[in-house]
């Protein structure tokens, strides 16, 4: 097995008393407040599994809530992180769940916003790594430690050669690709991890593309 870093191995610096269920909670939080783009008016998170059994002791509420305020791992406010959401107004909701989950570290996140909402099912995998394996009904495999992409478009020929021609006529290297729909001919998701960070001229010349419905971007 192969390591990036040394954090990979021993984890990020973090406030909390595990690297799975505090740093790994507050890095799913995180990439599911930036993919969303905005700060969410309400909060429903599910937790299965290890979670289910020991958020509360070993803070995973609270940090998966600093998470989404889009506090680091080692920001010294997330032990406040759901009294300072309560103070905007956030509304939060967690939920148990006793189905067993294919890892035990697993939890849900539904953002709302008005008629904007979000949902987004994360693995925490220890030493503060993650895995989102969920978004809107579409199975994917992301880290968040690469930029990123996410591309919803509808599943239709050419869209996939069309954003990875763009890419390669600015010289973006793809490390990671995946696609995938819930029916055929109907909505797709690509998700395109990258060597280098995405610029803004870039996910305009995306998003105008023929069946490109929206573009996403996340940054390392």
């Amino acid at each position: 097995m192969k390591y990036k870093s040394i954090f990979d191995i021993i984890g990020p610096i973090m406030v909390g008393p595990s690297s799975s269920h505090t740093a790994g909670a507050v890095r799913i939080g995180q990439i599911a407040r930036r993919i969303f783009g905005m700060e969410p008016e309400e909060i429903h998170i599910h937790f299965y599994g290890s979670f289910a059994e020991t958020y509360k002791g070993h803070a995973t509420d609270i940090a998966v809530i600093a998470g989404l305020l889009d506090f680091e791992t080692d920001d010294p406010r997330i032990q406040d992180a759901i009294l300072i959401a309560q103070k905007k107004g956030i509304q939060i909701h967690f939920y148990t769940e006793e189905i067993v989950p294919s890892h035990p570290n697993t939890l849900e996140i539904k953002l709302v916003k008005g008629d904007e909402t979000l949902e987004l099912t994360g693995i925490s995998v220890g030493g503060g790594a993650v895995q989102i394996s969920e978004l809107n009904g579409f199975s994917l495999n992301l880290s968040g430690e690469n930029p990123a992409m996410l591309i919803y478009h509808k599943d239709a020929y050419g869209v996939v050669a069309s954003v990875a021609v763009i890419l390669a006529n600015h010289k973006i290297n793809i490390s990671r690709m995946n696609v995938s729909r819930i029916e055929r001919d109907s909505m797709a998701l690509m998700v395109i991890e990258t060597d280098q960070t995405i610029q803004e001229e870039i996910l305009k010349e995306i998003g105008l593309k023929d069946n490109v419905k929206k573009v996403y971007v996340l940054s390392a």
